[in-house]
């Protein structure tokens, strides 16, 4: 495992740095080195809807009969998934990731099915399990909570992230009734990749599929607010780090520093190593107490409102602060748009680091983000 340190002259590219009073200083281009316009593509769902964790060896005799069985459900959009990796130890399970929500499909009655699909943030675990609209409840999901974890052999989780406000109170309740940490954050980058990966595989197969409906919960984007006090930094600049070196700075979690990480590998982005990853550093006279604040926001990204020359930081389900403001003028602007362009060339990739000062060779706390569209349902 790598355990280098955080070396800011690796990411010190500043384009204008900012307080609440000071002004932009010169302008120095950011690049965009990777020309990919896609977002990542998860790489490692399951097809099958038969749990493996579960699956004694079969006689010869039946294997056959078996194999075109589950080659059956791989084609079959209304079958049900329930699989959690043989090879992973069902204790390391400690979060899941959670939806339940209507899918565009209609049922016999003309009514749209909801869906509960759950996972683990690895994809060692997933789950999928239909349900009419007339039993959409938190005793509904309580009770489907525990049959994931009894069904699969799982202890049951220590917290589930979920990603929908409008069903926050249903999502709690059953959590709350089962002693598990409920955490609404669009951090669930394994289960918004999975759902929109389901919708072209599963979803549009289904013989009740309705083109052209659109979500019942749709996502929220409200504008943003003002940032609280506490979560303010002195200067702040735009910085670009390799994206071998962003690898390294994830391993540093392990030695004490704040911060988020995201499953790389599992994403399948498609980066080469030198390619500069565009951030955010955020110095502070106070950057260990502001890096341990922000480890407890669910902070998911942030992003250059070049329109209004401000940055917004995400966190949470929908919640959006003005992060800071900066002179706007051509330079500014032009840089702004640099940056969000090399986000978007990345994949979306980008982080936010922490410091005690923006010349400091530490690090107290590196946060990877990743913008990320809404899934289709």
């Amino acid at each position: 495992m790598a355990t280098l340190s955080f070396n800011p002259v690796r990411i010190k590219s500043p384009t204008f740095k900012h307080s609440k009073l000071t002004t932009p200083s010169k302008r120095i281009t950011i690049p965009c080195t990777t020309p990919s316009n896609s977002h990542p593509k998860l790489l490692h769902f399951r097809p099958r809807s038969v749990s493996e964790s579960t699956q004694k060896e079969a006689p010869e005799a039946v294997l056959g009969e078996e194999e075109e069985e589950e080659e059956d459900d791989d084609d079959d959009p209304s079958a049900e998934l329930s699989y959690v990796d043989p090879v992973t130890d069902p204790e390391s399970i400690t979060e899941w990731e959670l939806d339940f929500c209507s899918r565009p499909i209609l049922d016999a009655r003309g009514k749209k099915v909801w869906e509960l699909v759950v996972c683990g943030k690895t994809l060692s675990l997933q789950y999928t399990k239909y349900f009419p609209n007339n039993v959409i409840n938190s005793i509904t999901l309580k009770d489907a909570i525990v049959a994931v974890s009894d069904q699969l052999g799982v202890p049951l989780p220590r917290n589930i992230r979920f990603f929908r406000s409008q069903m926050q109170t249903i999502i709690t309740n059953a959590c709350n009734e089962l002693r598990i940490r409920p955490v609404p954050s669009k951090r669930c980058v394994s289960i918004i990749l999975w759902l929109e990966e389901r919708y072209e595989t599963v979803y549009k197969k289904h013989p009740g599929f309705q083109e052209g409906s659109k979500p019942l919960l749709a996502l929220d984007n409200p504008f943003p607010t003002e940032l609280p006090d506490i979560l303010y930094g002195e200067r702040w600049a735009f910085v670009q780090l390799p994206y071998s070196a962003v690898r390294e700075e994830i391993s540093t979690f392990e030695r004490g520093v704040c911060g988020s990480g995201l499953d790389l590998d599992l994403l399948g982005l498609d980066i080469d190593d030198k390619t500069l990853i565009p951030g955010l550093s955020v110095a502070s006279s106070n950057s260990t107490a502001l890096a341990a604040l922000i480890n407890g926001l669910e902070v998911c990204a942030v992003e250059a409102d070049t329109a209004r020359a401000r940055l917004i930081l995400s966190s949470g389900i929908s919640t959006r602060y003005i992060y800071s403001t900066y002179k706007k003028t051509p330079e500014t602007t032009s840089e702004a748009e640099a940056w969000e362009a090399a986000k978007k060339a990345c994949g979306g990739l980008h982080f936010l680091a922490v410091q005690p000062d923006l010349d400091s060779e530490d690090c107290v706390g590196f946060f990877l983000l990743l913008d990320l569209p809404f899934p289709p349902v």
